[in-house]
């Protein structure tokens, strides 16, 4: 039997067909209220001049370390900042269909990114322009970016339902009036502001009280809202159903 260095001496990669990495990312964030996504419009071929998910090919890295260096690079955030360190960034799935680059064949790994505050977007090195989008009016992707959003977008709003994620959206300290916006621009369904305050308090772990009151009062008025932080639950017991499920449940 061959010995493993001479196997690799005599290795040609060139006997095999030709595959490149990327790294996508769904970029999510709230701004004025509504989820938005973060979108490139590409300044290079293919589908220059279509819209985008940030992304590019894998350096000599980690495939975290390229989205986080792809999200960077679109927000402006410099790779350590601690605006980037907040981002919450997860994979989210591999695509990899023949025909989906038209270059050459390409394997995709996308990840999902949550963080609140992050700033107007600078374009990268291939990019025209960087900008967020209301995430209903970001249709008609190039490449199979429509696909990857539409199933981030899925993956995070049920991810809410079972993980503390939301508190990905929000400052370290925050009401339970801030927490319960985030759910409503990711769900897209209004909330009953009592049922929910008292929902999210009867699961253990989800937020703990920080002993503070915020510098304003509450939406209505009245007596300052209560400060809290997150806790320390990775899973939500018992989940916080969307109204429509829970009404299908019923």
């Amino acid at each position: 039997m061959t010995d493993e260095a001479s196997f690799l001496a005599g290795y040609d990669p060139r006997d095999y067909p030709a595959v490149a990495v990327t790294v996508d990312v769904v970029a999510l964030t709230i701004r004025d209220g509504k989820l938005c996504v973060l979108l490139v419009e590409r300044g290079e071929q293919p589908f220059a001049g279509r819209r985008a998910l940030p992304g590019g090919f894998v350096r000599e890295e980690t495939l975290d370390e390229a989205a986080r260096r792809e999200l960077a690079e679109e927000t402006g955030l410099l790779p350590g900042a601690k605006d980037l360190e907040r981002v919450h960034l997860e994979q989210l799935r591999t695509y990899g269909n023949p025909g989906r680059d038209p270059r050459m064949r390409v394997v995709s790994v996308a990840y999902l990114a949550f963080a609140p505050h992050l700033p107007e977007p600078t374009a990268g090195s291939d990019a025209a322009r960087a900008y967020w989008v209301p995430v209903e009016a970001a249709g008609d992707l190039a490449f199979d970016h429509d696909q990857i959003l539409a199933e981030g977008l899925d993956r995070a709003r049920d991810k809410l339902e079972y993980t503390p994620l939301a508190t990905a959206f929000v400052d370290p300290e925050f009401t339970i009036s801030e927490l319960r916006a985030v759910y409503t621009a990711v769900w897209g369904e209004e909330l009953h502001a009592g049922n929910f305050h008292r929902k999210v308090l009867s699961v253990p772990g989800f937020v703990e009280s920080t002993g503070e009151t915020a510098t304003r009062g509450g939406e209505r008025g009245g007596p300052k809202p209560k400060l809290y932080r997150a806790g320390d639950a990775t899973l939500l017991h018992p989940a916080l159903l969307r109204p429509t499920r829970e009404d299908r449940i019923r």
